[in-house]
Order: structure tokens, then C-alpha cells, then sequence
């Protein structure tokens, strides 16, 4: 195997769906701003808006994630395209 060909900063990073709380500790060179701590470890946070844990695709499930409003923000818009 190669020496010296990974990076520095490549160490154990917490991926957050915040859709769902559900959390993934993998290895990453990500940068990240926050920590979390877990089982007396500390490790870099990055929060995420979408997993295969949460995404339709993947569970089988239809939901809708909206975290920026902006279902309400096209609903307030173009209103209800239903009415007659």
C-alpha cells in the first residue's frame, strides 16, 4: 500500500439526518463546525437534511420534508391549483 496518500484530517465524523435524529459515525475529511458527544467520545457534527434513512427511494415511504418552508412559501404563491 501506498505511504502519505490519505489525508491528514481523515478521522470519525457524526452525519445527522435531522429529518429524523437518526445519526451515522463514518470516516470523513469533511469540515465540520460542530461537536457531539457520544458514548464519552467526541466527534465533529455535520447535520444533513436528508438520508437514505429519511429519503422516499429508500424506505418506501412518501413524506414530505419541508425545513425551510418552503411548501408554504409555493402553496402561499401560487395557491391551490385545485380550485374550480
Amino acid at each position: 500500500m501506498k505511504k502519505d496518500i490519505h489525508p491528514s484530517n481523515y478521522r470519525k465524523v457524526v452525519f445527522k439526518d435531522m429529518s429524523n435524529e437518526e445519526i451515522f459515525i463514518t470516516h470523513s475529511t469533511v469540515a465540520a463546525k460542530e461537536t457531539i458527544e457520544i458514548d464519552g467520545e467526541t466527534y465533529p457534527l455535520v447535520k444533513l437534511e436528508i438520508t437514505s434513512s429519511s429519503h422516499p427511494f429508500f424506505t418506501g415511504k412518501q413524506k414530505l420534508v419541508d425545513t425551510a418552508g418552503r411548501v408554504d412559501k409555493f402553496r402561499s404563491r401560487y395557491g391551490d391549483r385545485k380550485k374550480k
